[in-house]
């Protein structure tokens, strides 16, 4: 109970010192952020983990960690190019070695005469090295077809993450009914949600189409935008391809057709590309938005506002912990542009490891180098596994009585729906628990299975989900798949 002013000298005297920081006292907006993909269910899984290790008995013998995109986590090997590279940067004295390639040499020596001190270890400028910039910017343009991007229209960054949430910075004003409204995808990455709660912006769902494998429709974003419009001023329209936690790749006349709709509407479009490179439905194809608006002509080429992100963490590469990244801004006002850089040099620079790792991914060995065929089967052979992974996943859900599941056409989770019985919602309910948290729950503790209830990424209402990663070595993730299946047939007698 906090104390009147009255009475704090009494707390003096009796030796009570009120704490100047409580839950009371802290920043509101602080305790409405929830991050599903490490909340609750994930901190329970690392207790099991630690009870495991003390020889606590379970009916499992390890906790699989569904929950979040870590591939070298889950056991990924890292790609032995950018490895090479990376370890040549961090300790040059290995330059000498016979034991590394020529290129990667050549490619460590490029990347140091650039740094500050040639050293890795030295700050950078705070948009991120200028060579890798321009490097970035080249491999925008060949992505695109030739399509050029321009290195001051690139800032690196502290994965995608950090960049997301500088450019919603920057979105975010008013008060009341002139609040700032962002259009997000529901189900939606959790990052979108909480980062709005920290900024006090108004978070504005648009559902996705389950019926459809996951569409976005226009008519669906025209019914978010009108009704948020009586109660805050939608300024953003976010868009995530391949979608997370959904998996579903956009076509390019959907693309169009929400870029129209930005234009038309008065939105900034922010297009979060972080699984560019994991695509594996057949006939699903990824383009960048960046593209599709370029290609689109005037006037949206010319005056349509877009920030796209990509990351180190996915794709191939799965380099979560090294945290690079970058955003391209396209037709952003330039006085707005020079304050995105200042508010980015008040966290001085993104990690400089992060930027070298980016500039490897961004320009990979070319067919003349020694490190070229290795990289390329290395690379193949992951993508690969990848789309088998989606297809099994889809494949053995489907066949299970009470779970569907949408093809995985892309990124790295399914995202299944399934049927809980009343009884199962009403004894979530008596535990103040959502239905399908209660669920998760009961199959961690059973199974030692982690994956994130559907209600911590949004869903439409009575409808209940699970996320689950696609990334365990194939056959655990075929035994967790059938455990997970067993396991909801168990519970649903249980509770039918």
């Amino acid at each position: 109970m906090a104390l009147r002013v009255g009475d704090r000298s009494q707390a003096t005297r009796n030796g009570l010192k009120e704490k100047v920081l409580t839950l009371n006292t802290m920043n509101p907006r602080v305790r409405k952020v929830e991050y599903a993909v490490r909340g609750p269910i994930v901190l329970r899984a690392l207790e099991l983990e630690q009870e495991l290790r003390q020889g606590v008995k379970k009916p499992f013998t390890e906790v699989i960690r569904a929950n979040i995109g870590d591939a070298h986590a889950m056991g990924q090997r890292p790609i032995t190019f950018l490895r090479q590279v990376l370890a040549l940067c961090v300790h040059p004295d290995l330059l000498s070695s016979p034991e590394f390639p020529e290129d990667a040499k050549r490619r460590a020596q490029r990347i140091l005469l650039a740094c500050g001190g040639h050293s890795l270890g030295a700050y950078s400028i705070s948009s991120g090295i200028q060579l890798i910039r321009e490097d970035v910017a080249q491999y925008i343009q060949r992505r695109d077809g030739g399509i050029p991007a321009d290195p001051n229209n690139i800032f690196l960054s502290t994965g995608a993450s950090d960049a997301i949430v500088t450019v919603l910075k920057l979105l975010v004003a008013g008060e009341g009914r002139t609040r700032t409204g962002v259009l997000i995808p529901i189900p939606q990455y959790p990052l979108y949600s909480a980062t709005l709660a920290e900024l006090g912006a108004v978070q504005v769902d648009y559902y996705l189409d389950e019926e459809r494998a996951w569409a976005l429709d226009v008519a669906e974003l025209r019914r978010a935008l009108s009704q948020a419009r009586d109660h805050c001023c939608p300024r953003a329209l976010c868009v995530i391809n391949p979608g997370n936690p959904t998996g579903q790749v956009q076509t390019r006349e959907c693309i169009e057709a929400v870029i129209r709709f930005a234009f038309e509407e008065g939105l900034f479009l922010m297009a979060d590309e972080v699984y560019q490179d994991n695509v594996y439905a057949e006939g699903s194809q990824f383009y960048s938005f960046k593209k599709v608006l370029t290609e689109m002509g005037p006037p949206y080429a010319a005056q349509q506002e877009l920030a796209s992100f990509h990351s180190v963490s996915k794709g191939y590469m799965g380099e979560c912990g090294f945290r690079g990244g970058y955003v391209e801004v396209v037709n952003m006002d330039p006085e707005v542009q020079r304050q995105m850089l200042k508010l980015m040099s008040v966290r001085l620079c993104p990690p400089v490891p992060g930027q070298a790792l980016l500039d490897m991914v961004v320009s990979p060995p070319t067919p003349s180098d020694p490190s070229f065929v290795q990289f390329q089967e290395e690379r193949r052979a992951v993508l690969a596994e990848l789309a088998a992974k989606a297809k099994l996943t889809e494949q053995v859900f489907n066949e299970t009585p009470g779970i569907r599941c949408n093809p995985v056409q892309g990124a790295m989770y399914s995202f299944p729906r399934m049927q809980l019985p009343p009884r199962a919602i009403q004894r979530a309910q008596e535990l103040g628990l959502a239905p399908d948290m209660f669920f998760c729950q009961r199959l961690l503790e059973e199974t030692g299975i982690c994956v994130v209830p559907g209600s911590g990424f949004g869903q439409l209402e009575g409808t209940y989900h699970f996320r689950m990663t696609i990334l365990p070595p194939m056959e655990k993730l075929r035994l967790l798949l059938e455990k997970l299946s067993d396991f909801h047939t168990k519970f649903t007698h249980e509770y039918s």
